[in-house]
């Protein structure tokens, strides 16, 4: 396959923030993107407190605190947590899952593709639930 494959728990890893989540009747293209940029925001502004505080709580089951999830995103998804530009892709629903596609360049210049899903939880928000974050092929722009 070529690309390399990162993978943090069963369903992936959540990034997300406190600003802006959308209620089941509402989650479209525009506002998973628009959560999705608020926490790359977050990420700029090394806040973790946003960065974690709408982790789907099996993401929060697996970090114990805000300080250790940006850590982990800082270590192992440096592509989402600083990059240079970033453009979105397919966005899907069904149910109570969700997924919006990226794709993601890098301070050297190296692409990657990084995939969101979401999950409705019981009080109607939409939470990051996970991302997949491969290389492209043929990565370098």
């Amino acid at each position: 396959m070529g690309g390399v494959m990162k993978m943090v728990g069963a369903a992936a890893v959540a990034m997300t923030l406190w600003i802006g989540t959308a209620s089941a009747e509402d989650l479209t293209a525009a506002s998973s993107r628009a959560i999705v940029e608020r926490q790359f925001d977050a990420f700029e502004h090394d806040d973790a407190a946003a960065a974690y505080a709408l982790a789907a709580p099996t993401i929060k089951d697996m970090f114990s605190d805000a300080d250790h999830f940006i850590a982990m995103v800082r270590d192992h998804y440096a592509p989402v947590y600083r990059h240079r530009s970033v453009e979105f892709g397919d966005f899907k629903e069904s149910g109570d899952e969700a997924s919006l596609e990226a794709t993601l360049v890098d301070n050297d210049d190296v692409v990657w593709t990084a995939l969101y899903t979401f999950r409705h939880m019981p009080n109607g928000d939409w939470l990051i639930s996970g991302c997949v974050l491969a290389k492209a092929e043929g990565s370098s722009i």
